[in-house]
C-alpha cells in the first residue's frame, strides 16, 4: 500500500485539511505582509526644503512656490523669499538642504521621513531593499537544505522567525550600516516562510482538491496581504509601529509546531518510517477515521521495499541536468526566463509611486487585480496551452509596460492618474500572470528526479536578479520613463526565449533525465498545443492531464508504480 492509498484511508479531504488550508492562507497573507514592508516604510512623500518663512504656509502654497523649480523642487535650499503682490520673488541658497517640510499621505511617517533620506540620500533606502532580497538569496537556500535535515515544519517556523527578528531589529535601525543588516535578516524569510508550508499542504490534500482548494485559498489571501498592509501601516501611523506589527504577524508562526504534522513522506526519506507512520495516525484521528492496523503494517513494508529499491539505485544529481545537450539547453533557458519574469515581477508589483495618486491607493488596486490574473490565467491555458499562454502574457506585459513608459516620458502625462493608471493596472495584472505561468510551466518541464533541486537553482538566480530591482525603482525618481521601458526590454528577451521551451499541456511530463532530453525535442518555436491536431479519443484516454502528472510526480506516485512493477519482476 502506497502513500496515497494510505492517505485515503486517513482522510485526504477532511478537518485536518481544512486546518491545513487555513493555516496555509494565514502563511500566505503574513508574507505579502512581510514581503511589501520593505515597500511601505520606504514611502516618500512631497517634500520640499525647509525655510524659517513656510513653516507655517499650508501646503499648497509651499507647492506654489517651488512649482518653478519642477522636478528640483524637494530639493531645492530657498536663501531667501521675498513675498510680492504678484507672485514671489526667490534667492537660491548654495547650500545643500537638510531639512524638509512633508505632506505626509495619510499621516503615515516613512522610515525615509524619520531619517530624512532624500534628494541625496534617496539611494540609503534602496541599499537595504536590495540587502533584502539578497538575504531572500541565502535564505532560499538555506532554509530548503535545512528543510531535508530537520524537517518541513521546523524549517518553516525558524524561516518565519528570521523574518520576526528582521523586522523587529529593523525598528531600531537609526543609520545604514543598521538597517542593511536588519533587512538582510529580515529577507531570509521571503521565499522560504512560504514554499515549505506549501508543500506540506500539497502532500496531505486529496489531488481532486490541490487545484481549485490551494488556488482559491492563495488568491484571496495574497489579495487580503496586499489591500491590508497599506492600510496597516496608516492605521500604525509610523513605520516602526507598522514593522511590529508584521513582526508580530510571523512570531504566531511557531505555534504551527504544535498542530501541523510533520511531512510523512520526508520521514521515509529519512529512513523513518515509524515516524510517518505516527504523523499519518494522527491525522487520521483528527478526520474521525479509523484505520485498521493491517493497512498500516502494509504501507510500512511498502515503504521498507521502496527503500531497499533505492538503496541500489543511482540518484540524480543537480549536475546531471547539464550533461546532455538538449536537456542543458532547456534547464539552461528555465532559469534564465524564470530569472528575467521574477525581476519583472519584483519591480512592477512595488513600483506604486508616481502614478498620480497615493502609492496606498496604488497598492491597494495592484492588490486587487491579483485574483483576475488567476482566473484569466486557467481560462487561457485551457484553450491555448502551456507555452502560447505564457509566450502571450509575456509580450503583452512588454508591450503594456512600453505603453506605460512613453506615457510617463510626456511630461503631460505624468500628472495624468487616470491614464498613468489605464497602463499600470493591466501591466500589474499581467506581470501576475507571468510570474504564475513560468512558475508552473518551468516546474513541468524539469525532470522529475531532480525538479525540485532545478526549481531551487531559478529561485536562487531570480533572487540574484532581484537584487537589482530597488534601484530599477529608484531610476524612477531620475527618469520617470526609465523603469518601465528597461521592463520592456526585460520581458520581450523573456517572451523569446519561452519559444525556445518545448510545449507541456497535454503531454507526458518527463520523470528521468533520459526523459528530459527527448521531451520536446525537435519541437518548431512556434508549436503551440492550441495549432496542433486533436489527438483521438483513444489517445486522449491514455494521457493523463498535465496538473495531475505533475502533482502525482511530486507525490510519488509514478516512482511508487514503477518500484511495484520492479518487485513484481524481481
Amino acid at each position: 500500500m502506497d502513500f496515497d492509498k494510505i492517505l485515503v484511508k486517513c482522510g485526504d479531504a477532511g478537518r485536518y485539511q481544512c486546518l491545513m488550508l487555513l493555516l496555509l492562507g494565514y502563511i500566505a497573507f503574513t508574507s505579502t505582509v512581510h514581503y511589501y514592508s520593505q515597500n511601505i516604510i520606504g514611502f516618500v512623500p512631497k517634500h520640499w526644503c525647509y525655510h524659517e518663512q513656510l513653516a507655517n504656509r499650508s501646503h499648497e502654497e509651499i507647492a506654489a512656490i517651488y512649482a518653478r523649480f519642477g522636478k528640483a523642487a524637494s530639493c531645492t535650499r530657498l536663501e531667501k523669499i521675498e513675498f510680492l503682490d504678484e507672485g514671489y520673488n526667490l534667492t537660491l541658497s548654495s547650500e545643500r538642504c537638510d531639512r524638509w517640510i512633508y505632506k505626509y499621505d495619510y499621516g503615515f511617517r516613512s522610515m525615509n521621513v524619520e531619517l530624512n533620506w532624500v534628494c541625496e540620500d534617496a539611494y540609503k533606502a534602496r541599499i537595504g531593499q536590495s540587502l533584502f532580497f539578497l538575504g531572500s538569496l541565502v535564505g532560499t537556500f538555506s532554509f530548503g537544505m535545512l528543510g531535508d535535515k530537520v524537517g518541513r515544519v521546523r524549517a518553516v517556523i525558524l524561516a518565519n522567525q528570521c523574518g520576526f527578528v528582521g523586522d523587529f531589529l529593523t525598528t531600531y535601525a537609526t543609520n545604514l550600516a543598521q538597517f542593511s543588516a536588519f533587512r538582510c535578516i529580515s529577507g531570509l524569510a521571503a521565499t522560504a516562510n512560504y514554499y515549505l508550508m506549501f508543500i506540506l499542504v500539497l502532500e496531505y490534500l486529496a489531488p481532486k482538491l490541490r487545484n481549485l482548494a490551494i488556488s482559491g485559498t492563495l488568491g484571496f489571501c495574497f489579495c487580503l496581504g496586499g489591500l491590508v498592509a497599506p492600510w496597516l501601516s496608516v492605521l500604525a501611523g509610523n513605520w516602526r509601529i507598522y514593522l511590529t506589527f508584521s513582526a508580530l504577524l510571523q512570531l504566531v508562526v511557531a505555534l504551527f509546531y504544535f498542530v501541523v504534522q510533520e511531512s510523512a513522506q520526508w520521514l521515509i526519506t529519512r529512513n523513518n518510517v515509524e515516524g510517518a507512520i505516527a504523523r499519518l495516525k494522527h491525522i487520521a484521528h483528527f478526520n474521525g477515521r479509523q484505520v485498521p492496523a493491517a493497512d498500516f503494517e502494509a504501507f510500512r513494508q511498502n515503504c521498507i521495499a521502496k527503500q531497499k529499491l533505492e538503496n541500489h539505485q543511482q540518484k540524480a544529481r543537480l549536475f546531471d541536468l547539464l550533461r546532455t545537450p538538449h536537456l542543458r539547453k532547456t534547464s539552461l533557458v528555465v532559469i534564465f526566463t524564470f530569472m528575467l519574469t521574477a525581476l519583472g515581477f519584483n519591480t512592477i508589483s512595488r513600483n506604486v509611486e508616481g502614478l498620480g495618486l497615493s502609492p496606498f491607493v496604488v497598492f491597494s488596486l495592484f492588490a486587487v487585480v491579483v485574483p483576475p490574473s488567476g482566473i484569466l490565467q486557467g481560462l487561457l491555458q485551457s484553450r491555448l496551452g502551456r507555452k502560447a499562454t505564457n509566450f502571450l502574457a509575456l509580450l503583452c506585459t512588454s508591450l503594456l509596460s512600453c505603453a506605460l513608459g512613453v506615457a510617463l516620458s510626456n511630461e503631460g502625462a505624468q500628472h495624468n492618474a487616470t491614464l498613468l493608471l489605464a497602463f499600470a493596472l493591466p501591466t500589474r495584472l499581467g506581470i501576475s500572470m507571468c510570474y504564475t505561468l513560468t512558475s508552473q510551466y518551468t516546474s513541468e518541464l524539469l525532470p522529475t528526479c531532480v525538479r525540485s533541486r532545478g526549481m531551487a537553482t531559478a529561485h536562487l538566480a531570480a533572487a540574484a536578479a532581484s537584487f537589482t530591482s530597488p534601484y530599477l525603482i529608484h531610476l524612477g525618481s531620475i527618469m520617470a520613463a526609465g523603469p518601465p521601458l528597461i521592463l520592456t526590454v526585460v520581458l520581450l528577451t523573456a517572451a523569446g526565449c519561452t519559444l525556445l521551451l518545448p510545449e507541456t499541456n497535454n503531454r507526458q511530463l518527463p520523470i528521468t533525465l533520459e526523459d528530459g532530453e527527448s521531451f520536446g525535442k525537435g519541437e518548431s518555436l512556434f508549436a503551440f498545443d492550441c495549432w496542433q491536431r486533436r489527438r483521438d479519443n483513444d489517445d486522449d484516454v491514455l494521457k493523463q492531464p498535465t496538473e495531475e502528472l505533475k502533482l502525482n510526480a511530486l507525490n510519488g506516485v509514478r516512482g511508487n508504480a514503477e518500484a511495484a512493477e520492479t518487485e513484481a519482476e524481481v
